[in-house]
């Protein structure tokens, strides 16, 4: 099937949507200061998402997932804290951190306007590791209406595993190949692939802020690979 066969677009949302770099790094700044506290929130941050990161991919694998992203953004935070001598930060504020800031995080500024667009021409669906509420929560902070949201949350399987790739074809009843995941990560591209997904890498350079991507060449068995979102819908044939 060529891209004209596309009916759904699946988006990874955690780092292609939404900029969680800035969001953790600007409350664990702000908590900091409350405390007289100078660290490297840039790294902190980035520290988070990847202990966080690290507790989602796969889980579901050998036995039930114990906890959502919200509980491993907590756990995250609270090795951080260990790590980096932040035994100062309340309750309060580590709930601040971990549940209220992923929340509220603010989405990359060209995929807005861009959304309603791509959803004139087909099913667009948040198809994400992150918990419902962060996706519901932060919909609705930056305007985004979602024809679906598909959280491994509730498919008991979390990505890279072929089962949560599987599902979303099973409830979209469409076959793979008429659906495009949508991602800033060749982990989750090559997974949703072998799974026969089209895939379209759109590249975030500032994911992880000033730092370099753990994984920033795409992968040249993507069937679309673009700057930015209005460069994605141009590939789809979709006018702005």
């Amino acid at each position: 099937m060529s891209l004209s066969d596309i009916r759904a677009l699946t988006f990874d949302t955690g780092g292609t949507i939404l900029d969680w770099h800035t969001g953790f790094k600007t409350v664990l700044s702000e908590t900091g200061a409350k405390h007289g506290l100078e660290r490297n929130w840039h790294d902190l941050a980035n520290a988070i998402r990847r202990q966080g990161l690290g507790k989602m991919l796969n889980l579901g694998k050998d036995a039930p997932p114990g906890h959502n992203f919200d509980g491993a953004h907590r756990m995250a935070l609270e090795e951080v804290i260990a790590e980096h001598g932040l035994e100062a930060f309340t309750e309060a504020e580590r709930h601040a951190i971990a549940y209220e800031a992923p929340h509220n995080f603010d989405c990359w500024t060209d995929f807005p306007a861009v959304l309603p667009k791509l959803r004139e021409n087909f099913m667009c669906a948040s198809f994400t590791i992150l918990s419902f509420r962060i996706i519901m929560d932060t919909a609705r902070r930056n305007g985004l209406s979602w024809d679906a949201v598909f959280s491994c949350e509730a498919i008991g399987k979390y990505k890279v595993l072929p089962e949560a790739y599987d599902t979303v074809a099973h409830y979209l009843q469409l076959d793979p190949s008429q659906i495009c995941m949508v991602a800033c990560h060749n982990f989750d591209l090559d997974a949703a692939k072998k799974q026969g997904f089209k895939t379209a890498f759109v590249k975030r350079p500032r994911e992880w802020g000033d730092d370099a991507s753990p994984d920033p060449v795409p992968n040249p068995i993507h069937d679309i690979i673009v700057d930015d979102f209005p460069a994605l819908a141009a590939a789809l044939g979709v006018k702005l």
